[in-house]
């Protein structure tokens, strides 16, 4: 995207009810805003004084652009802060996790001190193995809680750990697993999907090959009776534990120390993997759970994500955990056994705040409103939305059947980069369905022209980050030029890769990517990961995808591929190039339509132009195509 274009911009305005506003945890908008910029060192400091740290910090902030340090030469365990601070109080014996399986029947919970000891034995159990502080660990597991517990567990002695979606395939995870070489994969024999198992050991076992790195595989067996434990490589999980000590101090972590890995989709085809720190993400997630989130003490925080995206990280895990909250996970999808499934839940536990994607509003509206008017969803007290803007209809159903007409919706924009909330309307502030909202107070963002300049109202332009935020990325794992990309692409602002657009209220309303990012269900996917798993399939000698338009997931992937000589295009080939996306990535990142092409449009210097194929598939004008090659 390089140029500023006209948007025009129409809202209705939804104010909720006074109440929620004379109830906020950090009141209004533009005194809150004002607040932290009168002093911004100041403001993060308050919010960091909120949690415990095991040394102070010499300052808040080292800014040298484009890097920065939070909380300089502070110690801490973000574990300490989950865990221990709440076990050490009056919140000891308060519900921290809740867990409902596939069926009913199913369900598990812990307190906080018996999470706390959980994480204890695993972590001990993960120094038995011989992992150490700074020593990588892969997670890739079902939604159960030795996920959460494996996550803490890595947190509490220092280890870095990655989480790879166990909708992954083989070899999306072999790569993850050799670019982080992570010494130890943590797994399960089986996730449950739709009354199905997937194979996920079996899977692990394929990813590993040629991944020197890996010393052992310890998985979580559910099955009954037992999968074998074939290579002198796979331990059980809850054998390991059972051999380990029960208490296990945190190791003092430097508040710049890493803390996770989380590959993200880049545009070159190999996952980009960011690197969050300890007490800068600590402190970013702690604050806006408890003040964006506007977290009470009788919440139960349900937020619909998977740990393996940085929405499960921050508002599963650590942010939640950070401030004391109850927090839901399941292993249940939103239509099985039926649509009602998620709506039971929601008024089985009392959930109060519910966090999910735009794709699963959009997918029960199709189902219609008879299934969550099965349910009572009064507990309910603010609903949210991640992944990808709303769309003003998915806003309104969402507002009017989820909410009944009451509940605060928050629209938030963020990313696996910022690790934290950087937009959306607070608590009690008047709503505007398609506008995320403003910048959260302690986050400076704007709308630009390619030259840095702000846009007027109603004119679209790229989103920018001003100022560094405590939550931000450090780098990206051995690619820092590409880190320093983000900071230098609109000098000296930090660029986001998104198009938006503010109205005369200064709301923002995000567009969408600017670049080779196709957003699928509120999941990043690289244009040039799925171009990569076509090509490696005999039959392709090029592809080219792009994202179309979808009702139900935002976005869908169209591939056009050029076949090999000696191959004959077939709705048979189609499928079978289907599925190796499918077995290559996993089936977030399936083409729904596969057309094969003679030829690509391309730049002289043999760039394929995909905004050409977009254009061309949309109906729409192409803009300038003087590169064009012919």
């Amino acid at each position: 995207m390089s140029e500023s274009f006209d948007v025009k911009l129409e809202a209705k305005t939804y104010k909720p009810d006074s109440s929620y506003m004379e109830n906020s945890n950090i009141g209004d908008w533009e005194t809150a805003y004002n607040r932290y910029l009168k002093d911004p060192d100041g403001f993060w400091d308050g919010i960091a004084k909120e949690l415990s740290w095991f040394k102070p910090w010499d300052a808040v902030k080292e800014w040298k652009h484009p890097y920065a340090k939070w909380f300089v030469n502070a110690k801490t365990n973000i574990t300490f802060n989950c865990l221990d601070r709440h076990v050490n109080s009056e919140l000891r014996n308060k519900v921290a996790l809740i867990w409902r399986g596939e069926e009913e029947e199913q369900e598990r919970i812990f307190t906080y001190r018996q999470l706390h000891r959980e994480v204890q034995r695993c972590a001990n159990a993960l120094k038995n193995l011989g992992i150490k502080k700074g020593d990588t660990v892969c997670i890739y597991m079902p939604l159960i809680p030795e996920h959460i517990v494996a996550m803490l567990a890595c947190a509490r002695i220092g280890a870095v750990h990655s989480i790879v979606y166990g909708g992954f395939g083989a070899a999306a995870l072999h790569t993850r697993i050799r670019d982080a070489s992570a010494k130890v994969v943590i797994t399960a024999d089986v996730g449950y999907r739709r009354g199905k198992h997937v194979p996920l050991k079996s899977i692990v076992g394929e990813a590993v090959v040629n991944a020197p790195s890996v010393e052992k595989i310890v998985v979580v067996r559910r099955t009954r009776p037992q999968v074998e434990l074939v290579s002198e490589m796979e331990i059980d999980y809850y054998e390991l534990l059972n051999e380990a000590g029960k208490e296990c101090e945190p190791e003092v972590m430097d508040a710049e120390d890493p803390l996770f890995i989380l590959y993200t989709s880049g545009t070159t085809g190999q996952p980009k993997g960011i690197v969050h720190t300890t007490g800068g993400y600590m402190v970013g997630t702690y604050y806006t759970t408890k003040y964006i989130f506007d977290l009470k003490e009788n919440d139960v925080h349900w937020c619909t994500a998977d740990p393996g995206w940085i929405t499960g990280h921050s508002y599963i895990v650590y942010g939640p955990l950070a401030a004391g909250a109850t927090i839901l996970i399941t292993e249940t999808v939103p239509d099985y056994p039926d649509p009602s499934v998620w709506w039971k839940i929601i008024e089985e536990f009392g959930v109060t705040i519910f966090y999910t994607a735009p794709t699963a509003i959009r997918m029960f509206m199709k189902f219609g409103e008879e299934w969550p008017n099965k349910a009572n969803l009064d507990s309910l007290r603010i609903i949210g939305s991640v992944g990808e803007p709303l769309n003003p209809e998915a806003f309104e159903w969402y507002h009017r059947v989820i909410g009944k007409s009451v509940c605060p919706i928050l629209d938030t924009w963020w990313q696996t980069e910022t690790g934290m909330h950087m937009i959306t309307t607070l608590v009690g502030e008047p709503m505007k369905p398609g506008f995320a909202g403003k910048a959260i107070p302690g986050v400076q963002v704007d709308v630009v022209d390619k030259e840095g300049n702000p846009t007027p109202p109603n004119v679209g332009g790229l989103l920018v980050i001003k100022e560094p935020w405590p939550s931000m990325m450090r780098t990206v794992h051995k690619n820092d030029e590409r880190y320093r990309q983000y900071w230098s692409t609109i000098e000296p602002f930090y660029t986001a890769g998104d198009l938006a657009v503010k109205d005369k209220d200064g709301y923002i309303m995000v567009l969408g990517r600017s670049d080779d990012i196709i957003i699928v269900a509120g999941h990043n996917i690289g244009t040039a990961e799925v171009e990569s798993a076509l090509v490696s399939h005999e039959a392709v000698a090029e592809s080219a995808v792009i994202g179309k338009p979808d009702a139900m997931k935002g976005q869908a992937i169209k591939a056009f591929v050029i076949l090999r000589l000696g191959y004959e295009q077939s709705e048979k080939l189609k499928n079978e190039l289907i599925y190796h996306v499918r077995m290559s990535i996993g089936p977030i990142a399936m083409p729904s339509e596969i057309e094969f092409v003679s030829s690509l449009p391309k730049t002289r210097s043999g760039k394929i132009m995909r905004r050409v194929l977009k254009a061309q598939e949309m109906g729409i004008d192409p803009g300038d195509i003087s590169t064009l090659e012919e």
